[in-house]
Protein backbone atom coordinates (compact mmCIF):
# COMPACT_ATOMS: atom_id res chain seq x y z
CA UNK A 1 0.00 0.00 0.00
CA UNK A 2 1.21 3.30 -1.26
CA UNK A 3 -0.82 6.55 1.05
CA UNK A 4 -1.70 9.40 -1.00
CA UNK A 5 -0.62 12.91 -0.29
CA UNK A 6 -3.90 14.49 -1.39
CA UNK A 7 -7.45 15.48 -0.44
CA UNK A 8 -10.44 13.26 -1.24
CA UNK A 9 -13.46 15.00 -2.78
CA UNK A 10 -16.18 13.57 -4.82
CA UNK A 11 -14.44 10.38 -5.71
CA UNK A 12 -11.58 12.64 -6.46
CA UNK A 13 -8.26 12.58 -5.43
CA UNK A 14 -7.41 16.60 -5.82
CA UNK A 15 -4.33 18.11 -5.18
CA UNK A 16 -3.39 22.46 -4.46
CA UNK A 17 -0.78 24.20 -4.22
CA UNK A 18 -0.80 24.74 -0.39
CA UNK A 19 1.12 22.19 1.32
CA UNK A 20 0.99 20.76 5.13
CA UNK A 21 3.92 19.10 6.63
CA UNK A 22 4.02 16.41 7.93
CA UNK A 23 6.31 15.60 11.01
CA UNK A 24 8.28 12.55 12.79
CA UNK A 25 8.03 13.85 16.19
CA UNK A 26 10.59 11.42 16.94
CA UNK A 27 13.39 12.65 14.99
CA UNK A 28 11.88 16.13 13.72
CA UNK A 29 12.24 15.23 9.97
CA UNK A 30 9.80 15.60 7.34
CA UNK A 31 7.84 12.62 6.36
CA UNK A 32 5.85 14.54 3.25
CA UNK A 33 3.98 17.23 2.62
CA UNK A 34 0.06 16.66 2.03
CA UNK A 35 -2.56 18.82 0.05
CA UNK A 36 -4.54 21.99 1.96
CA UNK A 37 -8.04 22.46 1.55
CA UNK A 38 -9.35 25.91 0.92
CA UNK A 39 -13.31 27.53 0.33
CA UNK A 40 -13.14 25.71 -3.10
CA UNK A 41 -12.65 22.00 -2.02
CA UNK A 42 -14.91 22.84 0.52
CA UNK A 43 -17.78 23.77 -1.35
CA UNK A 44 -16.91 20.95 -3.61
CA UNK A 45 -16.96 18.60 -0.75
CA UNK A 46 -20.50 19.69 0.69
CA UNK A 47 -22.01 19.80 -2.64
CA UNK A 48 -20.56 16.13 -3.33
CA UNK A 49 -21.82 15.00 0.12
CA UNK A 50 -25.31 16.52 -0.41
CA UNK A 51 -25.90 15.26 -3.86
CA UNK A 52 -24.22 11.69 -2.83
CA UNK A 53 -26.77 11.27 -0.14
CA UNK A 54 -29.79 11.29 -2.11
CA UNK A 55 -29.00 7.95 -3.30
CA UNK A 56 -26.45 6.71 -0.61
CA UNK A 57 -29.06 7.07 2.16
CA UNK A 58 -31.61 4.81 0.14
CA UNK A 59 -28.85 2.12 -0.60
CA UNK A 60 -30.09 -1.44 0.85
CA UNK A 61 -28.60 -1.80 4.24
CA UNK A 62 -27.02 -4.70 3.51
CA UNK A 63 -25.12 -2.86 1.02
CA UNK A 64 -23.75 -0.94 3.38
CA UNK A 65 -22.87 -3.58 5.46
CA UNK A 66 -20.67 -5.51 2.65
CA UNK A 67 -18.79 -2.39 2.27
CA UNK A 68 -17.82 -2.05 5.42
CA UNK A 69 -17.02 -5.20 6.02
CA UNK A 70 -14.64 -5.38 2.91
CA UNK A 71 -13.50 -2.39 4.53
CA UNK A 72 -12.61 -4.08 8.09
CA UNK A 73 -11.11 -6.60 5.97
CA UNK A 74 -8.69 -4.28 4.21
CA UNK A 75 -7.67 -2.80 7.26
CA UNK A 76 -6.87 -6.33 8.73
CA UNK A 77 -5.03 -7.36 5.67
CA UNK A 78 -2.55 -3.52 6.04
CA UNK A 79 -2.16 -4.12 9.95
CA UNK A 80 1.35 -3.71 9.71
CA UNK A 81 1.69 -0.85 6.67
CA UNK A 82 -0.60 0.91 8.91
CA UNK A 83 0.60 0.17 12.58
CA UNK A 84 3.87 1.74 10.98
CA UNK A 85 2.42 4.88 9.33
CA UNK A 86 1.09 6.11 12.89
CA UNK A 87 4.42 5.32 14.54
CA UNK A 88 5.93 7.46 11.72
CA UNK A 89 3.43 10.58 12.37
CA UNK A 90 2.30 10.04 15.81
CA UNK A 91 5.16 8.78 17.92
CA UNK A 92 3.86 6.05 19.77
CA UNK A 93 5.21 2.88 19.90
CA UNK A 94 4.63 0.07 17.34
CA UNK A 95 2.80 -2.17 19.87
CA UNK A 96 0.04 0.44 20.36
CA UNK A 97 -0.08 1.48 16.75
CA UNK A 98 -1.08 -2.39 16.42
CA UNK A 99 -2.91 -2.12 19.02
CA UNK A 100 -5.17 1.18 17.94
CA UNK A 101 -5.25 -0.67 14.10
CA UNK A 102 -6.67 -3.61 15.27
CA UNK A 103 -9.02 -1.90 17.70
CA UNK A 104 -10.08 1.07 14.74
CA UNK A 105 -11.07 -1.78 12.36
CA UNK A 106 -13.51 -3.40 14.83
CA UNK A 107 -15.53 -0.10 14.16
CA UNK A 108 -15.83 -0.88 10.27
CA UNK A 109 -17.40 -4.89 11.35
CA UNK A 110 -19.30 -4.17 14.19
CA UNK A 111 -21.45 -1.51 12.22
CA UNK A 112 -21.02 -3.54 9.26
CA UNK A 113 -23.47 -5.49 11.57
CA UNK A 114 -25.37 -2.95 12.89
CA UNK A 115 -26.26 -1.45 9.24
CA UNK A 116 -28.92 -4.84 8.74
CA UNK A 117 -30.10 -4.03 12.16
CA UNK A 118 -31.46 -0.68 12.75
CA UNK A 119 -34.73 -0.73 15.02
CA UNK A 120 -38.23 0.39 14.14
CA UNK A 121 -41.44 -0.01 15.89
CA UNK A 122 -45.29 -0.59 14.80
CA UNK A 123 -48.13 -0.81 17.48
CA UNK A 124 -51.44 -0.23 18.39
CA UNK A 125 -51.57 3.32 20.45
CA UNK A 126 -53.37 2.61 23.94
CA UNK A 127 -56.37 4.56 22.89
CA UNK A 128 -57.06 2.18 19.80
CA UNK A 129 -57.61 4.97 17.24
CA UNK A 130 -54.27 4.65 15.53
CA UNK A 131 -51.37 2.45 14.05
CA UNK A 132 -47.97 3.83 15.78
CA UNK A 133 -44.98 3.39 13.05
CA UNK A 134 -41.86 4.72 14.15
CA UNK A 135 -38.81 4.82 11.29
CA UNK A 136 -35.38 5.62 11.56
CA UNK A 137 -33.68 8.23 8.66
CA UNK A 138 -29.65 8.88 7.97
CA UNK A 139 -30.09 12.68 9.62
CA UNK A 140 -27.87 13.63 6.63
CA UNK A 141 -23.94 15.20 5.38
CA UNK A 142 -22.42 15.12 8.66
CA UNK A 143 -18.98 16.57 9.30
CA UNK A 144 -16.55 14.38 11.24
CA UNK A 145 -13.43 16.11 13.48
CA UNK A 146 -11.15 13.73 14.68
CA UNK A 147 -8.04 14.27 16.77
CA UNK A 148 -4.15 13.21 16.65
CA UNK A 149 -3.85 10.94 19.75
CA UNK A 150 -5.97 7.79 18.34
CA UNK A 151 -6.25 8.82 14.12
CA UNK A 152 -6.84 5.75 12.91
CA UNK A 153 -9.46 4.42 15.47
CA UNK A 154 -11.08 8.16 16.06
CA UNK A 155 -11.73 8.23 12.37
CA UNK A 156 -13.08 4.90 12.04
CA UNK A 157 -15.31 5.05 15.11
CA UNK A 158 -16.82 8.11 13.31
CA UNK A 159 -16.97 6.26 9.68
CA UNK A 160 -18.25 3.10 10.47
CA UNK A 161 -21.91 4.17 12.22
CA UNK A 162 -21.84 7.46 9.88
CA UNK A 163 -21.87 5.08 6.58
CA UNK A 164 -24.20 2.31 8.33
CA UNK A 165 -27.05 4.78 9.14
CA UNK A 166 -26.69 6.07 5.13
CA UNK A 167 -25.04 9.22 5.92
CA UNK A 168 -22.48 10.82 3.90
CA UNK A 169 -19.50 12.38 5.45
CA UNK A 170 -16.59 15.27 5.24
CA UNK A 171 -13.62 14.25 7.30
CA UNK A 172 -11.56 16.32 9.05
CA UNK A 173 -8.45 14.77 10.72
CA UNK A 174 -5.57 16.48 12.96
CA UNK A 175 -3.26 18.40 10.98
CA UNK A 176 -0.65 16.31 12.82
CA UNK A 177 -1.57 13.35 11.91
CA UNK A 178 -3.25 12.77 8.38
CA UNK A 179 -1.79 10.08 6.77
CA UNK A 180 -3.65 7.93 8.56
CA UNK A 181 -6.56 9.54 7.68
CA UNK A 182 -5.84 9.53 3.82
CA UNK A 183 -4.88 5.69 4.62
CA UNK A 184 -8.23 4.62 5.86
CA UNK A 185 -9.68 6.61 3.38
CA UNK A 186 -8.20 4.74 0.46
CA UNK A 187 -9.09 1.48 1.65
CA UNK A 188 -12.77 2.71 1.71
CA UNK A 189 -12.39 3.64 -1.54
CA UNK A 190 -11.07 0.17 -2.55
CA UNK A 191 -14.05 -1.01 -0.42
CA UNK A 192 -16.33 0.59 -3.07
CA UNK A 193 -17.69 3.40 -0.99
CA UNK A 194 -19.37 5.40 -3.91
CA UNK A 195 -18.03 8.70 -4.85
CA UNK A 196 -18.96 11.74 -2.67
CA UNK A 197 -20.10 9.60 0.18
CA UNK A 198 -16.50 10.07 2.08
CA UNK A 199 -14.24 13.22 1.60
CA UNK A 200 -11.52 14.47 3.13
CA UNK A 201 -10.55 18.09 3.61
CA UNK A 202 -7.59 19.58 5.52
CA UNK A 203 -8.63 23.43 5.92
CA UNK A 204 -5.95 25.85 5.73
CA UNK A 205 -7.53 27.79 7.92
CA UNK A 206 -9.43 25.12 9.76
CA UNK A 207 -11.54 27.48 12.77
CA UNK A 208 -12.86 29.40 9.82
CA UNK A 209 -13.74 26.56 7.50
CA UNK A 210 -15.37 24.32 10.13
CA UNK A 211 -17.66 27.28 11.17
CA UNK A 212 -18.70 28.05 7.52
CA UNK A 213 -19.76 24.33 6.99
CA UNK A 214 -22.05 24.94 10.21
CA UNK A 215 -23.55 27.26 9.15
CA UNK A 216 -24.56 25.43 5.59
CA UNK A 217 -27.32 24.04 5.40
CA UNK A 218 -26.38 21.17 3.98
CA UNK A 219 -24.79 19.59 6.84
CA UNK A 220 -27.11 18.58 9.63
CA UNK A 221 -24.36 16.68 12.02
CA UNK A 222 -21.26 17.16 13.91
CA UNK A 223 -19.32 14.57 15.41
CA UNK A 224 -16.35 15.37 17.35
CA UNK A 225 -13.27 14.31 19.46
CA UNK A 226 -10.96 16.93 21.13
CA UNK A 227 -10.73 19.48 24.09
CA UNK A 228 -13.75 20.35 25.71
CA UNK A 229 -12.36 23.83 25.40
CA UNK A 230 -12.67 23.64 20.97
CA UNK A 231 -15.69 21.36 21.73
CA UNK A 232 -17.73 24.61 23.72
CA UNK A 233 -16.46 26.74 20.82
CA UNK A 234 -17.94 24.30 17.97
CA UNK A 235 -21.20 23.39 19.94
CA UNK A 236 -21.80 27.63 19.88
CA UNK A 237 -21.06 27.40 16.42
CA UNK A 238 -23.75 24.62 15.69
CA UNK A 239 -26.58 26.23 18.13
CA UNK A 240 -26.95 29.00 14.95
CA UNK A 241 -28.18 26.24 12.55
CA UNK A 242 -29.36 24.04 15.50
CA UNK A 243 -26.81 21.01 14.17
CA UNK A 244 -27.18 17.88 15.67
CA UNK A 245 -23.49 17.12 17.98
CA UNK A 246 -21.86 14.33 19.19
CA UNK A 247 -18.91 15.36 21.34
CA UNK A 248 -16.23 13.30 22.88
CA UNK A 249 -14.26 16.02 24.97
CA UNK A 250 -11.94 15.62 27.85
CA UNK A 251 -10.98 13.24 30.41
CA UNK A 252 -9.40 13.78 34.14
CA UNK A 253 -10.15 10.07 34.81
CA UNK A 254 -9.51 8.85 38.32
CA UNK A 255 -7.86 5.89 39.42
CA UNK A 256 -8.88 4.42 42.90
CA UNK A 257 -7.19 1.56 44.56
CA UNK A 258 -9.53 0.32 47.95
CA UNK A 259 -7.46 -0.78 50.99
CA UNK A 260 -8.77 -4.34 50.02
CA UNK A 261 -7.52 -4.21 46.56
CA UNK A 262 -5.12 -6.94 45.19
CA UNK A 263 -1.73 -4.49 45.29
CA UNK A 264 -0.16 -5.92 42.27
CA UNK A 265 -3.51 -6.93 40.28
CA UNK A 266 -4.00 -2.49 40.80
CA UNK A 267 0.00 -1.91 39.71
CA UNK A 268 -0.50 -3.92 36.76
CA UNK A 269 -3.54 -2.73 35.81
CA UNK A 270 -1.94 1.29 36.43
CA UNK A 271 0.38 0.57 33.97
CA UNK A 272 -2.40 0.25 31.43
CA UNK A 273 -4.41 2.97 32.10
CA UNK A 274 -1.95 5.28 32.52
CA UNK A 275 0.41 4.28 29.90
CA UNK A 276 -1.67 2.65 27.06
CA UNK A 277 -1.23 5.10 24.26
CA UNK A 278 2.01 7.09 26.39
CA UNK A 279 -0.98 8.64 28.77
CA UNK A 280 -1.99 10.26 25.62
CA UNK A 281 -5.76 9.02 25.26
CA UNK A 282 -8.55 10.41 27.22
CA UNK A 283 -9.09 7.61 29.07
CA UNK A 284 -5.86 7.65 30.19
CA UNK A 285 -6.00 7.41 34.62
CA UNK A 286 -5.35 11.23 35.24
CA UNK A 287 -5.44 11.13 39.42
CA UNK A 288 -4.10 8.44 41.57
CA UNK A 289 -6.46 7.65 44.39
CA UNK A 290 -4.94 4.79 46.64
CA UNK A 291 -6.00 4.14 50.24
CA UNK A 292 -3.61 5.53 53.16
CA UNK A 293 -2.71 2.17 54.67
CA UNK A 294 -1.58 0.63 50.88
CA UNK A 295 -0.19 3.74 49.77
CA UNK A 296 3.54 3.04 50.06
CA UNK A 297 3.66 -0.08 48.72
CA UNK A 298 1.58 0.63 46.29
CA UNK A 299 3.70 4.15 45.49
CA UNK A 300 6.98 1.82 45.54
CA UNK A 301 5.70 -1.02 43.28
CA UNK A 302 4.02 1.57 40.35
CA UNK A 303 7.51 3.18 40.73
CA UNK A 304 9.36 0.71 39.84
CA UNK A 305 6.93 -0.61 36.91
CA UNK A 306 7.39 2.83 35.49
CA UNK A 307 10.88 3.74 35.36
CA UNK A 308 11.22 0.38 33.66
CA UNK A 309 9.77 1.61 30.55
CA UNK A 310 12.55 1.86 27.85
CA UNK A 311 11.90 5.72 26.35
CA UNK A 312 13.21 5.89 22.31
CA UNK A 313 11.77 5.88 18.73
CA UNK A 314 8.50 4.11 18.51
CA UNK A 315 10.17 2.09 15.26
CA UNK A 316 12.18 0.64 17.75
CA UNK A 317 10.25 -2.85 18.44
CA UNK A 318 12.03 -2.85 21.99
CA UNK A 319 11.13 0.38 22.77
CA UNK A 320 8.00 1.20 25.20
CA UNK A 321 7.15 4.67 25.33
CA UNK A 322 7.37 6.80 22.47
CA UNK A 323 7.40 10.31 21.14
CA UNK A 324 4.40 12.61 21.88
CA UNK A 325 3.22 14.14 18.62
CA UNK A 326 5.35 17.58 18.73
CA UNK A 327 7.55 19.36 20.60
CA UNK A 328 4.47 21.66 22.03
CA UNK A 329 2.55 18.45 23.02
CA UNK A 330 6.09 17.19 25.26
CA UNK A 331 6.02 20.84 26.89
CA UNK A 332 2.62 20.93 28.03
CA UNK A 333 3.60 18.15 29.86
CA UNK A 334 6.98 19.66 31.51
CA UNK A 335 5.07 22.72 32.14
CA UNK A 336 2.51 20.86 34.01
CA UNK A 337 5.24 19.00 36.15
CA UNK A 338 7.07 22.01 36.92
CA UNK A 339 4.07 23.56 38.16
CA UNK A 340 3.08 20.52 40.39
CA UNK A 341 6.28 20.41 41.71
CA UNK A 342 6.35 24.39 42.57
CA UNK A 343 3.27 23.52 44.31
CA UNK A 344 5.06 20.99 46.86
CA UNK A 345 5.06 17.97 44.90
CA UNK A 346 7.03 14.92 45.90
CA UNK A 347 9.14 13.26 42.39
CA UNK A 348 9.19 9.40 43.00
CA UNK A 349 11.02 9.23 40.08
CA UNK A 350 11.13 11.14 36.62
CA UNK A 351 9.85 15.02 36.33
CA UNK A 352 12.52 15.59 33.20
CA UNK A 353 13.32 14.78 29.72
CA UNK A 354 15.43 12.09 27.75
CA UNK A 355 18.99 13.26 26.67
CA UNK A 356 17.61 13.03 22.76
CA UNK A 357 16.28 15.01 20.19
CA UNK A 358 12.80 14.32 19.91
CA UNK A 359 9.40 14.98 21.68
CA UNK A 360 9.95 12.69 24.44
CA UNK A 361 9.61 12.60 28.12
CA UNK A 362 10.07 10.34 31.02
CA UNK A 363 8.02 8.23 32.77
CA UNK A 364 6.64 10.07 36.03
CA UNK A 365 5.15 9.40 39.01
CA UNK A 366 4.46 12.04 41.75
CA UNK A 367 3.17 12.28 45.09
CA UNK A 368 0.46 14.73 45.45
CA UNK A 369 -1.72 16.55 47.93
CA UNK A 370 -5.45 16.89 46.82
CA UNK A 371 -5.26 19.92 45.99
CA UNK A 372 -2.21 19.87 43.87
CA UNK A 373 -3.10 22.09 40.43
CA UNK A 374 -2.35 19.19 38.43
CA UNK A 375 -5.16 16.87 39.57
CA UNK A 376 -6.89 19.78 37.38
CA UNK A 377 -5.76 19.55 34.58
CA UNK A 378 -6.30 16.42 31.73
CA UNK A 379 -1.38 15.43 31.53
CA UNK A 380 -2.34 13.57 28.03
CA UNK A 381 1.81 12.03 29.25
CA UNK A 382 3.09 9.60 31.02
CA UNK A 383 3.16 11.47 34.71
CA UNK A 384 0.78 9.83 37.40
CA UNK A 385 0.41 12.03 40.15
CA UNK A 386 -0.54 9.74 43.59
CA UNK A 387 -2.93 11.28 46.64
CA UNK A 388 -4.28 9.05 49.65
CA UNK A 389 -7.20 9.23 51.07
CA UNK A 390 -8.70 7.32 54.43
CA UNK A 391 -12.21 5.95 53.68
CA UNK A 392 -14.55 4.85 50.29
CA UNK A 393 -16.65 7.98 50.80
CA UNK A 394 -13.75 10.53 50.75
CA UNK A 395 -12.56 8.91 47.39
CA UNK A 396 -15.48 9.55 45.84
CA UNK A 397 -15.63 13.26 46.53
CA UNK A 398 -12.16 13.46 45.05
CA UNK A 399 -12.98 11.38 42.09
CA UNK A 400 -16.10 13.39 41.76
CA UNK A 401 -14.51 17.09 42.24
CA UNK A 402 -14.16 17.80 38.70
CA UNK A 403 -16.08 19.30 35.73
CA UNK A 404 -15.35 15.66 33.96
CA UNK A 405 -16.54 12.44 33.67
CA UNK A 406 -15.29 10.13 31.51
CA UNK A 407 -14.30 7.25 32.74
CA UNK A 408 -12.88 5.85 36.05
CA UNK A 409 -11.00 3.05 37.23
CA UNK A 410 -11.65 1.00 40.82
CA UNK A 411 -9.51 -1.87 42.24
CA UNK A 412 -10.82 -3.56 45.00
CA UNK A 413 -11.41 -7.57 46.05
CA UNK A 414 -14.55 -7.23 47.07
CA UNK A 415 -16.94 -6.52 43.89
CA UNK A 416 -20.08 -5.67 45.48
CA UNK A 417 -18.11 -2.41 47.10
CA UNK A 418 -16.56 -1.83 43.85
CA UNK A 419 -19.75 -1.88 42.45
CA UNK A 420 -21.38 0.98 44.74
CA UNK A 421 -18.47 3.04 44.49
CA UNK A 422 -18.64 2.71 40.65
CA UNK A 423 -22.38 3.29 40.84
CA UNK A 424 -21.52 7.04 42.75
CA UNK A 425 -19.05 7.82 40.37
CA UNK A 426 -19.81 10.33 38.03
CA UNK A 427 -18.38 9.05 34.89
CA UNK A 428 -19.69 7.38 31.85
CA UNK A 429 -17.76 4.58 31.96
CA UNK A 430 -16.49 2.82 35.31
CA UNK A 431 -13.70 -0.25 34.90
CA UNK A 432 -13.18 -2.27 37.49
CA UNK A 433 -10.19 -4.18 38.29
CA UNK A 434 -9.09 -3.50 34.82
CA UNK A 435 -6.98 -1.43 33.09
CA UNK A 436 -8.93 -0.54 30.19
CA UNK A 437 -12.88 -1.35 28.55
CA UNK A 438 -12.78 0.40 25.82
CA UNK A 439 -15.00 -1.95 22.99
CA UNK A 440 -16.89 -1.31 19.94
CA UNK A 441 -19.71 -2.95 21.11
CA UNK A 442 -20.02 -0.75 24.15
CA UNK A 443 -21.12 2.57 24.37
CA UNK A 444 -18.50 5.21 24.52
CA UNK A 445 -18.72 8.54 26.38
CA UNK A 446 -19.00 10.55 29.32
CA UNK A 447 -21.05 12.59 31.76
CA UNK A 448 -20.69 16.69 32.42
CA UNK A 449 -18.48 18.29 30.29
CA UNK A 450 -16.66 14.93 28.90
CA UNK A 451 -19.24 15.20 26.01
CA UNK A 452 -22.73 14.35 24.83
CA UNK A 453 -24.14 11.18 23.00
CA UNK A 454 -22.25 8.00 22.69
CA UNK A 455 -19.99 6.13 19.99
CA UNK A 456 -19.80 2.58 19.84
CA UNK A 457 -22.23 -0.35 21.07
CA UNK A 458 -25.65 -0.10 20.08
CA UNK A 459 -26.45 3.45 20.64
CA UNK A 460 -23.26 4.69 17.84
CA UNK A 461 -25.55 4.59 15.15
CA UNK A 462 -28.22 6.33 17.10
CA UNK A 463 -26.40 9.60 16.50
CA UNK A 464 -26.52 9.61 12.53
CA UNK A 465 -30.36 8.79 12.42
CA UNK A 466 -33.42 10.43 13.04
CA UNK A 467 -36.42 9.09 14.59
CA UNK A 468 -39.74 9.31 12.23
CA UNK A 469 -43.20 9.04 13.78
CA UNK A 470 -45.72 8.26 11.78
CA UNK A 471 -50.18 7.57 12.43
CA UNK A 472 -52.00 5.48 10.48
CA UNK A 473 -55.30 5.14 10.05
CA UNK A 474 -55.66 1.21 8.75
Amino acid sequence: MQVKNQLFIGGKWIDTNKKLDVINPADETLITQVSLSTDKEHEFALESAHQAFQSWSKTAPRVRAEILRKAFELMIANADFLSELITKENGKVLADSKSEILYAAEFFRWFSEEAVRIEGEYRTSPSGDKKILVTKQPIGVSVLITPWNFPAAMATRKLGPALAAGCTVILKPASETPLTAIAIVQLLEQAGVPAGVVNLVLPEKTGEAISKMLHDKRVRNLSFTGSTEVGRLLLKEAADSVIRCSMELGGNAPFIVLDDADIDAAVAGAMIAKMRNGGAACTSANRFYVSEKIVKEFTEKFSKEMQKLKVGNGLDKSTQLGAYVSIKEREKIAELVSASINAGAKVEIGANKPNAAGAFYNPTVLSVKKDNLILEKEIFGPVAPIVSFKSDEEAIQLANATDFGLISYVFSDNLSRALKVAESLESGMVAINRGVISDPAAPFGGYKQSGLGREGGFDGINEFLETKYIGLNI
